[in-house]
């Protein structure tokens, strides 16, 4: 698809010389960087939700369960 966006003229030069540099056309530098942009927004509201949670729900190891895992550890001499 076809589409007209504007750009500050720094970033615009900025971006010509990395599509250069990386022998990739401007269109496919402007959507790779577009697809990592919203691939990162994406983790981030993974966070935020998760963040959330945690902050109304307990988050700690259930004692029991901490004690059989330091259990099934081997020892090792340092």
């Amino acid at each position: 698809m076809k589409t007209a966006v504007s750009l500050p003229d720094p970033l615009f030069v900025e971006a010509e010389r990395m599509a250069k540099r990386l022998r990739i056309s401007r269109s496919k530098l402007y959507a790779t960087a577009l697809a990592q942009f919203l691939q990162q927004q994406s983790s981030c509201d993974v966070t935020e939700r998760l963040n959330e949670v945690y902050a109304k729900e307990e988050s700690k190891l259930d004692p029991v369960l901490y004690a059989l895992q330091l259990c099934s550890l081997s020892r090792e001499d340092w």
